[in-house]
Parts: C-alpha cells; structure tokens; sequence
C-alpha cells in the first residue's frame, strides 16, 4: 500500500484534531475532541496535560481507521497553541503540574515588576517580544518557584519544558525526542529573534527569568525529521516532518511566503501575521517580531499582533450566558439588527493584547438602554473582533508594514455577516479561502516539503477558492462606530 497520506495534529487551546491530507492537499479525513479549560483564579487558565495527550491519541486513531490503516502514513505534521506551559518528569513523562494556558495572567505582577526595572527594552531587543504574562519564560519560572522541588529537580536535568509540540513530540516518540521549532521557541521570551535554529536560547534571557538552560528542548526547523513514533502508538513506526505555532502554521496555509503578505486567524484568539522576509522587524507600536518560519532554506520573519479573544467570546455567549445555540446563530441574530443600538463589547476576559498590553483590563459592555435587546450583545461581540483587527492594523500601518488584503481563516471567518463587517470597518479587502483549516494545511504543507511533494515556490504560487469581501461602509458610518469602540477601550483601561 501506499504511503499517500500527511497526518495533522492540530492541537488548539479547546479542541485538539486530527486532518488527513493527501498528495493534492486535500482533507481526506477528520477528526475532533474537546479538551476543558480550568479557572481556578481569576486570571488562571489552566488544562491537563494528561487530557491533551490522551485525546491526541484517541483522534490520531480515529482518522487512521478511516483512511485505512498507519501504511498509508507517508509522515506527520504537527501544529499547536504557542506559548502554553508543560513542564514534566524526564523519568516517569508525567507533568509535575497543569499546563499553564497562553491566555493565562498569573505572571503579570512579575512581568510589571521587570517592566519597572528598565528591562523590557532589553527584552524587546533580544527577543521581538514584550514582558507580558501571555509569553512562556514567565509561566516556566512561576511553575518551578510554586511547584515543590520543582527548582531543585530542573537544577540536576531531571526535568523538561514544552510547549504543546514539545509535549505531543516527546509521547509519540515515548521520551526518545525532546524538540521543538522555531516558531514555538520564538514565543518563550528566551530565544533571540532568529529563525535559524544554530542560534541557541538566549542566556540573557535565562539569567533574567531564572530559567535553568536544562529544562529547554532542541530547536529545529519548522519543516525537519522529529523522530518517529513509537510503533506501538498507531501500528508502525511514522516519521514526524513538522512542527510549527498555528499562527505561524496559517501563515504557510493561506501561502504568506512571501514578504508582504499576511494573514489573520480568528480562532480561541485572532492573530494578525505579516511575513517581513529575512529582515527582522522593529515595532515601534507593541507588535511583536518573531520567527514566521523554517523551511529548508526559506525562512522568513514576521511581524505580528495579538487579540487574546475572538472565539472565546462566542463560546461565552453561548455556553456562559446562552443567548445563542450554536456559533452560526451570531451571524443571524446580528444580521438582523439595523445597527448595534450603540453596545459595544470590550472583550478583556483575559486581559488585552496588542497594541494595548494590558494584562489587568477587564471585559465590559456598555450602551446599554431599555431598548437593548439580546440580538444587541451577540452583534456587539462580533464587532468587537473587528474593532480590535482595525486598531492592529493601524499599528501595522504606524511601523511601516500596511497590509493591502486581509487573508483570514479560522472558525469566525465562516460568519459572512461578520467578515463584510471587518472589510467595512479595516476598509480593507477580506479574502476568505473555500477551506478553512489554514492551520492544519500549513503544518500538512511543511510536512510535503519535507516528503518532496511541494516546494516554498510552488506554494506560495497555489490558486486558492474563495470568497473576497469589498468595504461598502459609507466614511461617516465607519468613524462614528470607531469612536463608540475607541469610548468603550478607554473605560476597560481606565
């Protein structure tokens, strides 16, 4: 039999999924489990990593008795929430505590008191990134000083750190591999802006964070050989040809591999990515630089912002307040609304991300009357999803990198009501391919160029099908709904 198949593993901060593709790259087989967050406090967001593995497994299975068998496997890609925390026993493989979510705030009195130093000019320099509680260095430190032993045991090399690709890495090859790539090593504020992996973690960074060196895993390429699985997970033995962050992976999917273009995923968050080619980016306006990705010899920088909720705040409305049924009841219920009654949403659930940084803002509604009816609070999240893209943008334009064309992707990008709304309200077109799962396409994309299947040229050449969305808002409407967005941001930070 031939082996004619790519596996994904696409493991998201909700769900984790398993997508066949084939040699055309093409979904040939699906599937899909939900994985539960915890609260425990107030700005603590937490998961199993137990949980994580499991139904890794059970869904890798699932697609794998679909599609006929693990010889059809030609390799597997692998692409994964970034900047989530695992830190386990190099001995037993378990984790010595849950896996501290990206979305999570628990760092933020830390990060401020570096802030406070000076230290975050330093951090920027040697990293892209900013001191925030959303990267990995801060959450590795609070794990080892707040789990008992735990600082002693990283001391002697007793244990590993992962982000979700490095966890998934090290159980499909039984402990054998602990790797991870570039893209996911750029998001832990202890690599230095690079995207070759011969550069090595920063010791600045790990002297400034108190991260001993010992914990940390090998860096690769986004597109390299991780190892193989253990024959006794799927059957026989599958080569492992990708690993890369899910932004960084839609950025490869929608075919961003050349300078200039860019992406946004809306997904659990939503993420704008611009490929700035070989030249490091300087943001100016609290965008992040980071590693876009590895490929053979392509590889690219990007330039890159972050809304911490987009999805999240449909979930909210539907499973927390239950003002919707199901995520495609929102694009009906704002549709039939004549304008937002003046409600707006600030979706600070978690704090905001850029251009903003702030980790204590908290979420808020307000225009609130007597007239505000249900429909009012579902279509004042969906707007805020745009508010927040139009205001990255605007950094975007700030550091010299505008953006002609807005490729989206992601569960949001299926609501049509709300991507007409992004393109009236960013006055940018909105390209929206036909297939949705950039993400999963772009780890599957990194994988054939490792199988021979494609290569960087011809990818990012491909004709994608698809939907364009052209602004058609009248100027005073647009900047009338922009002050109301810019008066409720200033109440969330205030």
């Amino acid at each position: 039999m031939d082996s004619d198949i790519i596996l994904v593993i696409d493991e998201g901060t909700t769900s984790t999924r398993a997508i066949a593709f084939d040699r055309a790259f093409n979904e040939v087989g699906m599937a899909q489990s939900e994985i539960g967050l915890s609260y425990p406090k107030d700005g603590w967001v937490e998961q199993d990593p137990a949980a994580i593995w499991s139904q890794t497994v059970d869904v890798c299975r699932s697609v794998i008795n679909t599609i006929g068998g693990a010889d059809r496997i030609a390799g597997i890609g692998i692409t994964n929430q970034r900047e989530t925390s695992i830190i386990w026993d190099r001995e037993t493989g378990t984790s010595i505590a849950p896996a501290i979510i990206w979305q999570d705030r628990r760092t933020s009195a830390f990060c401020e008191s570096l802030k406070a130093d000076g230290h975050e000019a330093t951090v920027q320099s040697e990293t892209g990134l900013l001191l925030d509680p959303y990267f990995s260095g801060s959450k590795i430190r609070w794990l080892l000083d707040n789990t008992p032993g735990a600082r002693d045991a990283a001391k002697v090399g007793k244990l590993a750190f992962g982000t979700v690709d490095s966890w998934l890495i090290w159980n499909l090859t039984s402990g054998k591999v602990h790797a991870t790539d570039v893209t996911n090593a750029a998001r832990t504020l202890l690599w230095p802006l690079a995207i070759h992996p011969a550069e090595g973690w920063s010791d600045t960074m790990a002297a400034l964070l108190d991260v001993p060196t010992s914990l940390l895993p090998t860096v690769l390429a986004s597109a390299d050989r991780y190892g193989e699985t253990d024959p006794a997970l799927f059957g026989k033995a599958i080569p492992i040809f990708s690993a890369i962050g899910d932004q960084q992976a839609a950025l490869v999917g929608q075919g961003c591999l050349r300078p200039s273009t860019a992406k946004i995923t809306f997904g659990t968050g939503a993420f704008l990515v611009a490929n700035t080619g070989d030249t490091p980016p300087v943001s100016s306006n609290r965008l992040l630089a980071t590693a876009g990705y590895a490929v053979g010899d392509d590889r690219a920088f990007a330039l890159e912002g972050s809304i911490f909720n987009a999805g999240t705040v449909v979930k909210w409305l539907r499973d927390d307040i239950g003002l919707i049924g199901n995520a495609a009841e929102s694009e009906e219920k704002a549709a039939a609304l004549a304008d937002n009654g003046g409600v707006y949403m600030a979706p600070a659930f978690t704090g905001l991300g850029a251009p903003h940084w702030d980790a204590d803002a908290r979420g808020l509604i307000c225009g609130l009357t007597r007239s505000t009816r249900a429909e009012h609070l579902v279509r004042a999240g969906l707007e805020a999803a745009a508010y927040q893209t139009r205001d990255l943008l605007d950094a975007f334009v700030a550091d010299g990198a505008p953006v002609d064309v807005l490729k989206v992707d992601g569960g949001m990008a299926a609501n049509n009501w709300l991507m007409q709304f992004l393109a009236d309200v960013c006055e940018t077109p909105v390209e929206r391919p036909d297939y949705a799962e950039m993400t999963a396409l772009g780890a599957a994309a990194c994988a054939g160029m490792m199988l021979g299947w494609t290569d960087a040229n011809t990818w990012s050449e491909r004709v994608v099908p698809g939907r364009r969305f052209e602004p058609a808002m009248h100027t005073s409407q647009r900047e009338e709904l922009l002050a109301g967005w810019k008066a409720a941001l200033a109440r969330t930070t205030s």
